[in-house]
């Protein structure tokens, strides 16, 4: 198995990492992307044998742009770093896009109980989906919260938005160059204790992420 950088934007997940670092696979090589934590999530993250790469900017897809810029690998992962996600999910997705097959592996969430995703976070990601499904024919039912491809793959799509509309406009970019897609379910788990979502943690950060979803829709 090839190694993958595995980038996780974070900001304020210090209590998450110190339960997910450690099951990551060594497969992959973590670079935590601190993006303005008020706690210690770039100590833990460094005591715990990750990379640290800093990004002041604020905005999901400014951290994860941060990340896939310093990884070095051939393949980079990415998903969220709040304890929502299994990170040996990511092999078969890794397996995959490394046996050109794909060009790229998306989950597709599977909450494990009721009440772990939110009924208006849902919602919006939905709509969104479908939108996609419809106006462009992209192959996916999520807004693809973990992901694996190929770095200078990833880089050449030249991507811009910095906020939360960055996945949205992952998808559309792969799917108007003709990219092989495909989607894996995926367990999604409450996030750790400890911390609270930007996107899910109220239906104001949802209506904020919605707001950055449609800037980039095309």
């Amino acid at each position: 198995m090839p190694t993958c950088d595995l980038v996780l934007p974070c900001r304020d997940e210090a209590p998450a990492l110190r339960d997910l670092l450690p099951r990551v696979p060594s497969t992959f090589s973590v670079i935590v992307v601190d993006n303005g934590s008020r706690d210690d999530t770039a100590s833990v993250a460094r005591s715990l044998g990750a990379r640290v790469v800093t990004e002041p900017a604020p905005g999901y897809g400014a951290a994860v742009h941060a990340g896939v810029e310093a990884a070095s690998a051939d393949f980079v992962a990415v998903m969220d770093g709040d304890g929502s996600f299994d990170p040996g999910q990511l092999l078969p997705m890794l397996a995959e896009v490394a046996s050109g097959s794909v060009d790229i592996a998306v989950g597709r969430r599977r909450p494990v109980r009721r009440g772990v995703w939110p009924w208006h976070a849902r919602l919006g990601n939905a709509l969104v989906a479908a939108w996609l499904r419809r106006r462009i024919g992209m192959d996916a039912h999520d807004i693809a919260p973990m992901r694996v491809c190929g770095r200078e793959a990833l880089l050449g799509l030249d991507l811009r938005d910095r906020r939360f509309g960055y996945p949205v406009e992952l998808l559309q970019a792969v799917t108007h160059r003709g990219w092989r897609v495909s989607e894996h379910d995926v367990d999604y788990h409450p996030r750790a204790a400890g911390t609270r979502s930007k996107v899910s943690g109220s239906v104001r950060g949802t209506l904020r992420a919605t707001r950055d979803f449609a800037r980039v829709l095309r």
